[in-house]
Formats: structure tokens, sequence, C-alpha cells
């Protein structure tokens, strides 16, 4: 039986992808037959990665998505060498910590920059390259998953940026698949709980670790590898006939929301 997460042949970008979800997602990509575009600041962690998993079968781009001009000429050198971007996985992702009634403008923007707008740049450029594709008759895969959070849904505290930026990305998903959906581009997002990466070791720490778990009714946290594969799975032919959609890998911490 053929495998319906089969990847061959797909080339896709994967911001943040130096670490944590990031390089996990990069790692199935590639088990799976793609190849794994790899953008991220941090040079020599992705150079390390992609050492390891190949240079036949990665791509490293070095920037900031918050910097739109990066983003556009990085997909256009993805395409340039590869031919087309078949996915785009938004995970590149910042947190700035305060409470809302003491957080600086300049905290607040951060946040945004990177996890909000930095996600509509990389959507608009990939997406223009599908739209393009996809008008010229080509019949290739389309798919692009933005991250989100189980902030964007239930709000967080501390972090008011955060939960802003992850819901807008909720309101990126659902606009552009109603844009998209006809030319076939697929476009959906998932919202992560506590997935263990160096972004939550706050919300892990013995402080908080006791009453964030008493809601999850899994009763444990994910790993970096364990949530790569639906994002894989949102990439994959599995999920031909699902656009618009959000996916919540949480441990059931949302069941009812």
């Amino acid at each position: 039986m053929e495998n319906p997460m089969n990847l061959e042949g797909h080339n896709v970008i994967v911001t943040g992808a130096a670490q944590g979800i990031g390089e996990a997602v990069s790692r199935l990509v590639v088990g799976l037959g793609g190849k794994a575009i790899m953008v991220d600041m941090q040079r020599d962690k992705l150079e390390a990665l992609s050492e390891d998993l190949g240079q036949d079968k990665t791509d490293v781009h070095v920037g900031s998505v918050a910097d739109p001009a990066f983003v556009q000429s990085m997909v256009n050198d993805a395409v340039s060498k590869n031919g087309a971007v078949h996915g785009l996985v938004n995970n590149a992702g910042i947190v700035r910590a305060a409470m809302a009634v003491k957080m600086p403008v300049q905290t607040w923007q951060e946040v945004i920059d990177v996890n909000l707008s930095g996600a509509f740049y990389c959507l608009q450029a990939v997406g223009r390259h599908m739209m393009e594709r996809a008008a010229d008759g080509d019949t290739a895969p389309a798919s692009i998953v933005n991250i989100s959070s189980d902030a964007g849904r239930r709000g967080t505290m501390g972090q008011i940026n955060y939960g802003a930026a992850k819901s807008g990305v909720l309101g990126l998903t659902m606009s552009a698949a109603r844009e998209w959906a006809a030319k076939q581009v697929r476009v959906n997002s998932i919202c992560f709980g506590v997935v263990e990466t160096e972004m939550t070791e706050t919300i892990r720490s013995d402080k908080f670790r006791d009453g964030v778990m008493s809601q999850v009714p899994m009763k444990r946290f994910s790993d970096p590898e364990e949530v790569s594969r639906p994002v894989c799975f949102l990439l994959s032919p599995a999920a031909s006939y699902i656009t618009g959609q959000h996916l919540s890998v949480n441990g059931g911490y949302t069941i009812g929301v």
C-alpha cells in the first residue's frame, strides 16, 4: 500500500527550522522523501542540521521572516533552485513576556513582527508562487501549514502579544484558504499546547507545571517529534481535501473550545 503521507518530490519551506518543532518537521519532511528548505537566523545550527540530513535533501536560508525583502528573495531563490515550492510551514516564532498593563510597545511589536507579520510575508510570497503555478495549469501539490497555539484560542496571561499574534494566524489561515481554494492551494493551521522546547521552559518549570498539567486530559506534554507528524499530515496527499481548518494538538486541553 502506498504511504498517503509520502512527500517524495515535495519541496517544503520550514521557518524557524534550526531547533525545536521546526527542526523536527524538517527531519520528518526529509524522512518522508521531501526536501526541506530551512529558514532561520541561526546559521550554525541550520548548517549542522543540513549536514546531518544531507545537503542534497536540504537548502539553508539565513535571515528573519520579519523582513519582507528577505522573505521574497528566499522564496524566489527556493523556486529557482528547486523548480517549485510545494509546501510552507510557518513555524518561526518568539516570545517576549510582560503583563498587558506593563508591556512596552517594543515588546508588543517584536512579537507581532515575527509571529504574525512574518507569517503573512511568507504566506503571501509562497501563495503568489503557488497561484501562479496553478494559473499555468500545474496540478502539483500546494499546501501551507501555519503554526498557531492554544494561546490564540484561549488567550494567555503575561503574553498578550503572543496570544494576539497567534489569534491573527487563525485569521490568516481562513482568509487565505477561502481566496485560494478554487486553485487547490490548501491553507490550514495547527494549534499546539505545551511542546517541550526552549520556548516553553518557563511554563514547564516547577512554578507552573502542575497547574498547566492539571488542565491537560492526557496528563503529559508533547515533544517536537510527536507534533511534527500532524504538520506533515497536513502537507501531504493524505489531507488533500482539508483546507481552512485549525487542528488542535494539545492532549485535549481545548476540548469543547
